[in-house]
């Protein structure tokens, strides 16, 4: 366990503190400023639940059930039951690091001072991260409006001691066990903390973070990739020349343009475009490398602008403000207020998940065409058929493109929008949702599938360098460096055909852990 440890302010949180307590269990304190931010909201929120006037949240029932007043020796059985009744999820178990993601970033919202929940209930929530205590989470329950209300409701459950929980030894056990285990009291809900406890973004908000963070590394990944492929299929490196990609100044594309370059700096293989089969220019899959990556790189850039202004906010309904008074007709007392407002809708998180399913799966599509070219003799330029030791005898490559192609597919299955999609629940209180759980989960297949598609690329491309090699040209320097670790990795070269599944977990494992960025960095100097 990582025992770096993240504060969590008034303010808002950082995507690298998101990383480091989901993946990398950094523990978590609250500050003094959120300390007496939490405790000062409560005053209002207290205040305002002795008036005899309701106040949505802390004297009323739910969404549909809104126009109900509770009285006061029921609003404890009310918090309770909004959690119990929400925690209604289907489907297999959601990730740990998801849910780790989901609480870490609930607390960062109560602990905004915006929610009304006392600072006892904040402190419980951080240690239950701190205790490695994770809700079971199902995969099924969110429409991604009113906040992700079951997984959030699951979660809220193992606060109360209820529902079930993973402890840090993996093993599934009820919560209050876990709970006493570890010295933690179960909380006792008290006006509007079920509800606030429920309503957030958080569940998707954590998944794209982590989409982010992973899609850097592939995209970086991805321009290496590219470039040994170039170079593999004798390829010109005069379509990267920086002038070119000024007069086009997209971001992006100048980026991985400059990568690749960068990785085939020295390359003997390059330029021979002319010598056996000429050629005007190299296919789009080859040549338009960088402006394919480099709008994806694009589209990254302006999600992490999205998930930076939701790690920013304070995402609950009703919220709670301090001083100035309201147009609305909502209860106030003296500094404060309470006030019903829609920021739980997920639409801005749902929309950008979406657009990075789309890039992901355009990624995933050229690299697939550049592996089948370096597999198709009539493309590749001299090399032999499928990268085959004995064309005939051998199979080479041919069913690892297969894989690959597989992958594609679903890809592009997993682009569909979520967020285009409605459907209306709470008897129409809630006529209009995002579905931005659903475009989190999907990209997070995404995701995964991308990473096996560039490895497989990787694969092919190395061996194809290596027999390239062996004929006597000489790879760029960077391109030696990618191989060498590759093969240390346990992905081995070119050669008869053997069992090829842990060849591909290996160049997958070696992708997906940024591996092979770091092989080439101290060739090439640090890589965008």
């Amino acid at each position: 366990m990582d025992m770096h440890t993240v504060v969590v302010g008034t303010s808002g949180t950082t995507a690298e503190d998101v990383v480091a307590v989901a993946r990398h269990g950094a523990r978590v304190e609250l500050s003094a400023a959120a300390v007496e931010a939490l405790a000062a909201a409560r005053l209002i929120v207290d205040a305002l639940a002795a008036k005899p006037e309701p106040v949505y949240g802390v004297s009323t029932g739910f969404g549909a059930l809104a126009s109900r007043h509770i009285s006061p020796e029921l609003r404890a059985q009310l918090q309770r039951n909004i959690v119990r009744s929400h925690a209604a999820g289907m489907g297999p178990r959601v990730e740990r690091e998801v849910i780790r993601a989901l609480m870490f970033l609930r607390l960062k919202t109560v602990a905004s001072g915006h929610t009304g929940v006392r600072p006892e209930v904040a402190q419980t929530m951080a240690d239950l991260l701190n205790a490695g205590i994770t809700p079971v989470v199902h995969e099924y329950g969110s429409l991604g409006c009113s906040g992700d209300l079951a997984p959030l409701s699951h979660c809220a459950l193992t606060l109360m001691g209820e529902g079930d929980a993973e402890g840090p030894d993996g093993t599934v056990r009820p919560a209050g066990e876990l709970l006493a285990a570890h010295g933690i009291t179960p909380v006792e809900l008290r006006e509007k903390e079920g509800l606030a406890l429920l309503n957030g973004t958080d569940g998707m908000l954590g998944m794209l973070v982590m989409a982010l963070a992973d899609l850097r590394n592939l995209y970086t990944s991805a321009d290496i990739t590219a470039a040994l492929s170039l170079e593999a299929l004798l390829g010109t490196d005069k379509v990267l020349a920086p002038e070119l990609h000024a007069i086009r100044p997209h971001p992006g594309q100048g980026v991985s343009a400059d990568n690749m370059l960068r990785v085939l700096a020295g390359s003997g293989l390059t330029g021979h475009h002319q010598d056996d089969a000429p050629r005007v220019q190299d296919a789009y899959s080859v040549r338009c490398a960088p402006q394919v990556n480099g709008a994806g790189r694009d589209t990254l850039d302006y999600a992490a602008v999205v998930a930076g202004r939701e790690l920013a906010s304070s995402v609950d309904n009703p919220v709670v403000l301090r001083g100035g008074t309201s147009r609305s007709s909502e209860a106030e007392n003296g500094g404060g207020r309470v006030e019903s407002n829609g920021n739980f809708h997920g639409a801005p998180v749902a929309y950008v998940l979406d657009f990075l399913a789309i890039v992901a799966a355009d990624l995933g599509s050229i690299c697939e065409r550049r592996t089948d070219r370096l597999l198709d003799k009539n493309r590749s330029h001299g090399l032999p058929p499928f990268l085959a030791d004995d064309a005939g005898v051998d199979s080479g490559l041919m069913i690892a493109q297969y894989t690959q192609a597989a992958l594609v597919s679903e890809m592009k299955r997993l682009a569909v929008p979520a967020s285009a999609d409605s459907i209306p629940s709470s008897a129409m209180q809630e006529d209009h949702v995002s579905m931005g759980w659903s475009a989190a989960r999907k990209l997070r297949t995404a995701v995964d599938n991308l990473a096996r598609i560039v490895a497989v690329e990787l694969y092919a491309a190395t061996r194809a360098v290596e027999l390239r090699a062996a004929e006597g040209l000489v790879p760029a320097p960077a391109s030696q460096a990618a191989v060498a670790a590759l093969r240390a990795a346990g992905a081995e070269g070119p050669g008869p055909d053997r069992f090829l599944a842990p060849d591909l977990a290996a160049a997958d494992t070696f992708v997906r852990e940024g591996r092979l960025v770091a092989a080439v960095e101290p060739v090439t100097g640090p890589l965008a």
